[in-house]
């Protein structure tokens, strides 16, 4: 900075205003330290900057899985929103989903230079009361059910299954089957939950729920179970990728989607509208979550930000396209 200082002509203040971003200093005096800055190679020492102000301009990401769509674009959504932010994000993935390696993904990350942490985490092992959290970093949770101990954002999970269901009774369905995600994911279970309770609330009897695991695999499986169910005209997949598979079962038994079966499924991917038929499904709004995540962990590292407990629902939406319409007559 003193070498800067000297062939520019200014103080070291001077190049420590321009190097920081600080207002000030002319726009003449700017360039000409620039200028320095380039001839001599100067790059301001990020590790100097972070232990002079006491923060490191990252944000921490711990999540369990990098396969499903999901998380892939939450966690994109969560990089794009704090780079608009000025942060870098370290990301921390846990291969096995156990209480330890929680606790040992937080203890890792109270060694690293991160200002705060948001967590994708879909299954319930974050209020247990054997995590312990860094002393000092704030922490927002993105799809989880996680207690009153954490700032928590999420897509309207149920809300979106319900207009799901509905959907497909508007269009004269009888009954709705569902395609559920894998037991041990919140989103899963609160998908589930609406939709039984949105038939029930219906007068209608909730036909036996099927088991998936997100995957297209997983939905090929249950699509060739249902394909067999005589009584089957409508399936709500837990999300789009098990719908795919679905659809590819039922088009192997001869079922036409949507002439014989019904299928709505949820996400939104890009991919959807290129299915045959192009897939009706629940719009989740990935980057309004990540952006949520972001501004609220930086909310709370200035100190004004929401209380621990909080949960804010970002809203779903219908999408329609072919793979829906209304029984045929006498099904």
């Amino acid at each position: 900075m003193a070498d800067v200082a000297q062939l520019a002509g200014v103080s070291s203040q001077t190049v420590s205003r321009v190097s920081n971003g600080f207002p000030g200093v002319t726009e003449d005096t700017r360039a000409q330290v620039l200028a320095a800055m380039r001839e001599l190679g100067y790059r301001p020492n990020s590790a100097a900057r972070a232990l002079r102000r006491g923060e490191f301009r990252t944000l921490g990401v711990i999540t369990f899985s990098l396969s499903t769509m999901g998380n892939i674009r939450t966690l994109e959504a969560i990089a794009t929103s704090a780079a608009e932010h000025g942060y870098a994000v370290t990301l921390l993935p846990v291969a096995v989903p156990t209480q330890d390696e929680v606790n040992g993904a937080f203890s890792r990350l109270g060694e690293l230079a991160v200002d705060a942490v948001i967590v994708i985490m879909e299954i319930h092992l974050l209020d247990a009361a054997t995590v312990s959290l860094p002393p000092g970093v704030q922490v927002v949770v993105a799809d989880s059910d996680a207690g009153d101990r954490y700032t928590v954002v999420d897509t309207d999970q149920a809300g979106g299954a319900r207009d799901a269901v509905r959907h497909l009774l508007d269009l004269g369905h009888d009954t709705v089957w569902h395609l559920a995600g894998p037991e041990g994911s919140f989103a899963a279970q609160r998908r589930a939950n609406a939709w039984r309770t949105t038939l029930t609330g219906a007068g209608r009897t909730p036909p036996p729920l099927v088991r998936g695991d997100w995957s297209a695999a997983s939905g090929h499986r249950a699509g060739l179970l249902l394909a067999d169910e005589p009584e089957c005209t409508a399936v709500f997949a837990a999300n789009d990728q098990m719908a795919l598979g679905l659809l590819r079962a039922l088009h192997e038994r001869g079922r036409r989607v949507p002439d014989d079966i019904s299928v709505v499924g949820f996400d939104d991917i890009p991919e959807s509208a290129d299915f045959l038929p192009p897939l009706t499904t629940i719009h989740q709004d990935f980057a309004e979550v990540g952006r949520l995540c972001v501004e609220g962990v930086l909310s709370k590292m200035r100190q004004d930000g929401v209380e621990h407990g909080t949960t804010t629902l970002v809203p779903t939406r219908l999408v329609r396209r072919a793979s829906t319409a209304a029984p045929r007559p006498g099904r």
